[in-house]
């Protein structure tokens, strides 16, 4: 498998498309880069074992900002493209785990499900 993304990410036996230790099924191809440290994650998981701090999650004023990256076709999207997005990237049309919406709390200030 080859990456197709620029962007640095960190994580725990990460592969090519962000799938990590903790989440790693067909639909497992987003990163996060988390508000606090300006750095791109597989997962919250990854961030609390790499990071060494707390997450900040990215408050809704801030939703226009890119902190969504597609492992499968490196397209970045912002907050707001990707919580409307019904889990399928707005480029390359690749579908991400709709599960992760149990965990946008972690990550995004007042997302709805």
């Amino acid at each position: 498998m080859r990456r197709i993304y620029d962007e640095k990410v960190e994580g725990i036996a990460i592969d090519e498309q962000t799938r990590c230790e903790h989440y790693h099924s067909e639909l497992d191809i987003i990163a996060i880069k988390f508000k606090c440290c300006d750095r791109w994650f597989s997962c919250f998981k990854c961030h609390a074992a790499i990071a060494g701090h707390a997450a900040a999650v990215w408050p809704t004023e801030e939703f226009a900002r890119q902190a969504v990256l597609c492992g499968s076709c490196g397209h970045q999207l912002t907050v707001s493209e990707y919580l409307h997005s019904g889990s399928v990237c707005t480029s390359c049309g690749s579908r991400f785990n709709p599960g992760c919406a149990a965990h946008y709390h972690l990550y995004f200030e007042k997302a709805e499900r």
